[in-house]
This record gives structure tokens, sequence and C-alpha cells, in this order.
């Protein structure tokens, strides 16, 4: 296969992850139980913060120290980066999370529907780029991310991407939209994935030194919504503990599937 044909799947798979988990709204009846919820949360919470370590941040300074820098100023130089520019995006776009009905971000006069679409948007544009820098990497031709270490991060957010896009499909039923209109925002939501991260690809293929910096930063915007969003939402009310086992099964996978594959 070629280099151009591993690229596509690889921005597509995590794609398919969040349309199959959006179209979930035409087969389940009732809303998602809290409890169900909360696991998926934290198993979404889990996988980002492995892949943030194993696929994006080790890489990274393993890339530094074959370049003979210092190997922790990119590291951390880029994770500083991307958790402040999604600071920004958080207190500058107007969006709604699914356990709030307080909206965030500047003020706005947008729906409650769309509100909640921006939320996901902005969550999943880390992990857009985080696709996109790893298969940079892999492109680059060096042996520190292989084309298995990629397609890893890859399955590994498809994964937590299901859950995802059953969690912001379903509750817009409840808001009085109908189920087509519902799945439509779901898979929305998720496009932004594969043009985050084939910009992504361009980018460090124009700029292939600073590949370390980007994979950090990639890292750092995804360490911000775990702890901003994810991590918040799962422990919400009662029975947190099913949320914490949730990050746990979801860490334990992504760090099996970096470290067997990658």
């Amino acid at each position: 296969m070629s280099d151009y044909g591993k690229v596509a799947i690889g921005v597509l798979i995590p794609f398919l992850g969040t349309t199959l988990g959006a179209a979930m709204v035409f087969f389940l009846k009732k809303d998602m139980k809290a409890s169900v919820q909360k696991a998926l949360l934290g198993f979404a919470s889990g996988v980002m913060i492995a892949a943030s370590i194993w696929s994006l941040i080790m890489p990274a300074i393993d890339m530094a120290e074959n370049a003979g820098t210092i190997a922790w100023i990119p590291a951390l130089v880029g994770f500083l980066t991307g958790t402040l520019l999604l600071l920004v995006l958080d207190s500058v776009v107007p969006h709604l999370h699914l356990d709030s009905d307080k909206p965030e971000g500047r003020p706005s006069g947008l729906g409650k529907s769309l509100m909640l679409f921006l939320a996901v948007t902005i969550h999943n544009l880390p992990e857009g780029m985080a696709v996109g820098v790893v298969l940079a990497g892999m492109l680059s031709g060096g042996n520190v991310i292989t084309t298995a270490g990629a397609f890893a991060l890859s399955v590994g957010i498809a994964i937590q991407n299901f859950p995802e896009g059953a969690i912001i499909s379903m509750p817009l039923v409840g808001t009085g939209l109908s189920k087509r209109k519902a799945f439509g925002y779901g898979f929305l939501s998720g496009v932004v994935e594969p043009v985050g991260a084939l910009l992504t690809i361009l980018l460090t293929q124009i700029f292939t030194p600073i590949l370390p910096y980007i994979l950090s930063f990639a890292a750092g915007a995804m360490f911000y919504v775990v702890v901003e969003e994810l991590i918040p939402e799962s422990q919400a009310g009662e029975h947190t503990n099913i949320g914490t086992m949730g990050a746990v099964v979801g860490f334990a996978l992504m760090m099996v599937l970096d470290v067997a594959l990658g």
C-alpha cells in the first residue's frame, strides 16, 4: 500500500468511529443511562491520556534526542502551547457541555443544540491533530513512529470516538431534534478530525524540524480536554467509581495498543 493510502485510512478510521457512534441514535430507543455515559466518558479520558503519553510525548522526546537537542524542551513547549490554545478556544467559542445548562465562551444567541455541537467539535480538534501528526511522523521516514504505531493511535481514537458519537447525538433528540438531524450533528462533529489531521500533516511536511513540537502540542490539547471536560463529566453525581474504572480500562487498552504495535 502506498503512503497516501495509509494516510487516507489512518485519517478516516477515527471519523468512522464517530459516525458509527452517532448512528446509534437510530437503534437505541431510550436515552443513554447515566452510568453507561459515565463509563464511556471515563473510557475516553483513559484512552486520550495514554495516547498523549505513548503516541505523542514519548516520540517527541525520542525525536529531539535523535536530533541532538535538549530532549525535554520540544515536549514542554509544545505541551504548554497546546493547552493554552484549547484554553483560548474554550474561553472564546460559545459552547455547552452535556451536564450543564450554562453556556461557556463568549455570549451568543446560538441554540442549545448548536452549542452542544460546538463543544464536541472543540473536543475533537486535538484528536484530529494527534492522528495527523503521528501519520506525519510515519511519513518522515524515521524509526520513532512506525506504521503500526500510527495505526494503533488511529484505532484507539476510533474506539473512544464510537461512544462519543452516541453521547453527542442521543441527548440532542431530547432537545427536540429529529433522529436524522441529531445524527447529522454527530456526523459533522467528527468531520473536524480528518480536516484537522490533513492540515496537520501538510504543516509538518512543510516544517519537518518542528514535528516534536507539534506532537507535544497535540498531547497538550488532548490533556486539556480530558481534565477540563471528560473527567469532570464522568465524575459528576453518584457512582463516580464507574467513570474511574472506565478511565482505567481505556488507559490500559490504549497503552497495550501503543506498546504492542508501536
